[in-house]
């Protein structure tokens, strides 16, 4: 490719509103544009990344059996509706009615579409397993997007999809599609952390992250330096100091305006270990009210897991009001077993908020609230079990270190669905004793945008970008220096000999504009030919990510195009290396 020719050139100011360091030179580079808030164009250089990881996804699926289709972002809301999965997504997913009145939807993922292609497909157990994988858009109505393609509205994917006659089959699958991830994101250049992960509105019994440690990622991972133990924040679990003291007589107090932890814990000048925090929220079955102590967060994921539900989001006024709950002082006091199922109101107390003597809870009137709340005395619930995200500096149960909280960007996650989609969906075969199966499901996603901006991340130094060879647009930038006939002549022919493998930058800049471009681009070697050059009859390479410049021989030229670019080069026989 002539540079000249090239659609989308480098930028020298960064576009206002772009701000992460890797978008800001994704889009100076020339290989993205933004077209709309979360919605971004990739250019031809883009578009060779892009090709780049396929190329490598495609190698490490396929080595596991896997078999490329392509499945419409356009999803009939139907299958979203059977598998229950249309009231856990809620406004994330776009919703229409094409002429004919068929309800559809943008797909956010592909879970329930690949089901429906099975079914069509696979009639026998003996078809099985089977493991399909695609590139396909995703689109996802997010609230907030963040860092360019890291969060987006559209974007792309590669998502794979297992079915196994039996758990035992896909139990034994699933750690090879996890070693298959690590070997993807080494070929890109991109160091992860496999973390333990919840399974949100996927669905299934468990699931791994993996993530690239980066301010622009919107996960938060709790780590273990000592051992490595890994997980993300909202499953991640730790030792947590309970406080140890006689149960008092409770009491009645005035709480006038009092309806955060932040203002209660300044009336009554205590801290928040003593006061308890309900939160209300609406699951796929109805409402639940969490407690726990107010130095600790509601985990979402841990409280879904113990109820068995999705939970979807807070409750609304709306809700509150229709389950006689006054909002900012509501709490599980006389709240006794008959009054929930009233109500319609399942309580969870999280472990350590029960084993805390004397707390302060709402009184479910405004402005009160009581003291010295002492749960089994006081107060009871359906459920108490760990539903609290743990915090920075607790202990891990593992070795007794302290835990530490990073914040990190997904680039991956595989899911163990098990029967959760089959049994929902009447998805069933008939086994080889004649017994009915539900066949069992992984679920295994990559982010290609997301990707894309953790390699730049990584692969960068003040100069731009530096790909790792595997995915960059091309192998080498060929430039000239000065206006010789000769020169541009064995540079068109160094050209000619490299062919797909070279950008040529055939323009008539300056020479520091063509190396600041060299460096912003991040092609891997940069190859200038000068009059010196000529006479001396070589060429002089540059290795953008060592900045070692190595002088061949110009008949070894030939041996650059072999192997894609370094193995040819370590076959020519260099002159010297500086």
């Amino acid at each position: 490719m002539r540079y000249s020719q090239l659609f989308g050139k480098t930028l020298r100011q960064v576009p206002h509103g772009v701000r992460s360091e890797s978008y800001q030179l994704l889009v100076r580079g020339g290989f993205v544009r933004p077209l709309g808030q979360g919605l971004f164009c990739w250019l031809p250089l883009g578009q060779r990344i892009i090709a780049g990881i396929q190329a490598i996804i495609r190698e490490e699926m396929e080595a596991l059996g896997g078999q490329e289709v392509v499945l419409p972002l356009v999803n009939p809301h139907e299958i979203w509706r059977r598998s229950g999965r249309d009231r856990m997504v809620g406004r994330d997913m776009i919703h229409f009615t094409d002429r004919h009145g068929k309800r559809l939807v943008l797909s956010p993922t592909h879970e329930e579409a690949m089901l429906e292609l099975v079914r069509s497909t696979i009639s026998s157990y003996r078809e099985l397993p089977i493991f399909l994988y695609q590139f396909q858009s995703k689109f996802r109505d997010e609230e907030r997007m963040r860092c360019g393609p890291v969060r987006s509205k559209e974007f792309l994917m590669k998502d794979a999809y297992s079915f196994h006659r039996s758990f035992v089959d896909l139990n034994n699958f699933f750690p090879r599609v996890f070693a298959a991830y690590q070997r993807i994101f080494a070929r890109c250049g991109v160091p992860v952390m496999a973390a333990e992960a919840g399974v949100g509105y996927m669905g299934g019994e468990r699931s791994f992250e993996f993530l690239f440690e980066s301010e622009c990622g919107d996960d938060k991972v709790t780590v273990c330096p000592k051992c490595g133990y890994t997980a993300n924040t909202e499953v991640a679990v730790g030792s947590r100091k309970s406080i140890v003291s006689s149960p008092l007589e409770m009491e009645r107090v005035r709480t006038p305006g009092c309806t955060s932890m932040a203002r209660l814990a300044t009336c009554l000048k205590l801290p928040r270990t003593q006061l308890g925090k309900a939160m209300i929220y609406a699951t796929a079955h109805g409402l639940v009210m969490a407690l726990v102590r107010a130095d600790h967060q509601v985990s979402l994921e841990k409280l879904g897991q113990v109820l068995h539900d999705t939970v979807l989001r807070l409750a609304t006024g709306e809700q509150l009001d229709a389950a006689e709950l006054v909002a900012g002082y509501f709490s599980p006091l006389g709240l006794s077993a008959a009054e929930r199922r009233r109500r319609g109101i399942r309580i969870v107390v999280d472990e350590i908020a029960a084993d805390t003597p004397n707390l302060v809870l709402g009184a479910n009137e405004p402005d009160y609230h009581y003291r010295n709340t002492n749960f089994g005395r006081d107060y009871d619930a359906d459920l108490v079990a760990d539903i609290a995200r743990i915090a920075p500096g607790s202990g891990c149960l593992h070795c007794g270190g302290l835990l530490e909280e990073r914040v990190a960007m997904e680039l991956g996650h595989i899911f163990r669905l098990g029967d959760f989609y089959t049994r929902a969906m009447g998805y069933q075969l008939a086994g080889e004793h004649r017994e009915r199966i539900y066949p069992h499901m992984g679920s295994y996603g990559i982010g290609i945008g997301r990707l894309i901006a953790a390699v730049v991340e990584h692969n960068r130094d003040d100069r731009g970008i530096i790909w790792p060879a595997e995915l960059a647009p091309y192998q080498f930038y060929v430039l000239s220096i000065g206006k010789s006939s000769r020169v541009r002549a064995i540079v068109n022919e160094v050209y000619r000999k490299l062919g797909p493998l070279a950008l040529l930058d055939d323009r008539f800049e300056s020479i520091s504009t063509k190396f600041k471009d060299a460096d912003l681009l991040g092609i891997p070697m940069r190859i200038v030919i000068s009059v010196r050059s000529v006479q001396k009859g070589e060429l002089e390479i540059l290795d953008r990510r060592t900045r070692k410049v190595i002088r061949l021989p110009l008949d070894e030229v030939r041996h650059l195009g072999e192997g894609g670019g370094r193995r040819g080069l370590r076959k020519g026989k260099a002159l010297h290396e500086t």
